[in-house]
């Protein structure tokens, strides 16, 4: 499929809050976070780790560990739980975490 090296393609699902699943020409991925700040774990990839300024297009992209990833999925699945028992708990939490300027 040499000719169709330069075209590109990327869908993002949203599966939940905070998780979307990517397509792409070369694969499948999950992404777990929200503006700011993501973690993207693909298939036969190392796992990176997104970390951005909303609103500027000013990001930093790196690799992270497979052990940062379980704990990270550990806790977004945390989070995920006391969102179905307690929303407005976890909505307070968010926000009072939040940067002001933004």
């Amino acid at each position: 499929m040499a000719f169709l090296r330069g075209f590109r393609f990327r869908k993002s699902i949203g599966v939940a809050p905070g998780l979307r699943i990517n397509l792409s020409k070369s694969g499948v991925s999950t992404s777990v976070g929200g503006k700011g700040a993501t973690v993207n774990v693909g298939m036969g990839r190392r796992p990176t780790i997104n970390l951005g300024i909303p609103g500027t297009g000013l990001s930093y992209r790196a690799p992270v560990s497979l052990t940062l990833v379980v704990i990270l999925l550990a806790i977004a699945a945390i989070v995920g739980i006391a969102w179905l028992i307690q929303p407005q708990l976890v909505q307070q939490a968010l926000h009072w975490w939040q940067p002001k300027w933004f």
